[in-house]
């Protein structure tokens, strides 16, 4: 929800509006987290370094709103807090405190500020806008857990050491670290404010992750690709080289991302309101053009990926009507080959790179989107580990040896024990 915070200047008996700020509620002056005294603190913190002029009010924080500060005469105008003392109030109003010569007034005018009814249903798109963070929280949190269990199981059975599957755990792990850097970095802006130096390294690392995720599926893509369609097998290209193009590459895009940022800085900030928030917050978190020194390597890779799937598609259905086999059977078989390589290859972001732009669509949207991405790690661990006849395979034959030998232990046990007693 968009607002404008508005000053209106009342000056010789006529009402002057000042535009100030255009931004969105997450760089509201209304601080609705931390206790009074954090709030306080950070409403002086945020306009420290905002030049007054003598006579013009001070910030000043009333244990409701931070007023900003003010000319004399002048009258502040900011929306209503959205919750108070556990009473929801209209956001769309506005509350006004009168800056005079002497300092601000005593009392702040809060008559506009109106109570939402218990019972009042806020439009749909106002509930949702928290709901698809929760949904990427679940999602990663399902996915972490389930990646690190599939690679638990690809380490242990030896029988799956093959280069097919270690390129699938190098995937995995890719999967693990941006999932668990994904939570980290939530987590530690919802308990406390991250320094600098560990916000600028927690970005680093997770846009390195993101990227050598991407850089795997171009990998897998490419493995699938010569083995399919090309007439030689995968296992010509030696590891090392998909080392290179999975944790190489993306090293390089990274490097030059993070240097060409330090530089560039955040110089396109005018506001000084913006600039302290970013202060205090993580101004590398915020969207930059230059940002496309890594977006641009991730889009290559999806648009790489979708050539390799298509040729790979047009292959395995040639291949499936060639055979001797039933229509339908075909077509179950073509589907099933696309569902396991659609998460595999990426193509998921591909289909949610674009949605509605407002209203409820976009919500429902914006949902469905955190739900495929933040499980497309559980869905790759579910289709190539746990659902995968080979690890199964392994696990069972496990089982039984085990036994078997528990069994011939056992034997030998009792043998001994007839002996004895003859």
């Amino acid at each position: 929800m968009k607002f404008r915070s508005l000053f209106e200047t009342v000056t010789l008996g006529v009402i002057e509006v000042i535009d100030v700020a255009s931004t969105d509620d997450s760089s509201s002056p209304l601080i609705t987290t931390a206790d009074l005294d954090q709030r306080a603190s950070l409403c002086l913190q945020l306009y420290q370094n905002v030049q007054i002029k003598h006579g013009d009010c001070e910030a000043y924080f009333d244990k409701i709103l931070c007023w900003p500060p003010t000319p004399n005469n002048t009258l502040a105008v900011l929306p209503c807090p959205d919750e108070f003392a556990g009473i929801q109030y209209d956001t769309t109003k506005n509350a006004t405190r009168l800056c005079t010569s002497n300092g601000w007034a005593e009392i702040a005018n809060y008559a506009g500020c109106q109570h939402v009814p218990a019972n009042t249903t806020q439009p749909p798109e106002v509930e949702m806008v928290e709901l698809p963070t929760y949904v990427y929280y679940t999602g990663y949190t399902i996915s972490l857990l389930a990646l690190l269990l599939a690679v638990v199981v690809f380490i242990n059975f030896k029988d799956l050491r093959c280069l097919r599957n270690t390129i699938h755990a190098n995937l995995f792990v890719t999967y693990i670290m941006t999932s668990f850097l994904w939570i980290l970095t939530l987590s530690l802006q919802m308990v406390t404010h991250v320094g600098s130096v560990g916000c600028i390294f927690l970005t680093i690392l997770f846009q390195y992750f993101s990227l050598t995720n991407f850089c795997w599926m171009l990998v897998e893509g490419l493995y699938l690709y010569m083995l399919v369609v090309e007439t030689f097998s995968g296992d010509n290209l030696r590891f090392g080289m998909y080392a290179f193009i999975g944790w190489g590459c993306p090293a390089i895009f990274v490097l030059c991302w993070a240097i060409a940022r330090a530089v560039v800085g955040d110089d396109d900030i005018d506001d000084e309101f913006q600039m302290k928030k970013l202060e205090i917050e993580c101004s590398w978190m915020r969207e930059k053009q230059i940002d496309w020194i890594i977006h641009g390597p991730a889009l290559a890779v999806l648009a790489i990926n979708f050539v390799f799937l298509i040729r790979i598609m047009w292959v395995l259905i040639t291949k499936l009507r060639s055979a001797n086999t039933a229509e339908t059977r075909q077509y179950r078989k073509a589907s099933k080959a696309l569902l396991v390589l659609i998460p595999l290859l990426g193509i998921t972001y591909l289909v949610v790179m674009t949605g509605p732009t407002d209203g409820v669509m976009r919500s429902i949207f914006d949902v469905c989107r955190a739900f495929l991405l933040s499980t497309q790690g559980f869905s790759v661990s579910l289709f190539f580990c746990f659902l995968n006849s080979e690890p199964n395979n392994d696990h069972t034959d496990a089982i039984a040896n085990k036994c078997l030998k528990r069994h011939k232990a056992k034997c030998i046990n009792n043998n001994i024990k007839m002996k004895k007693i003859r």
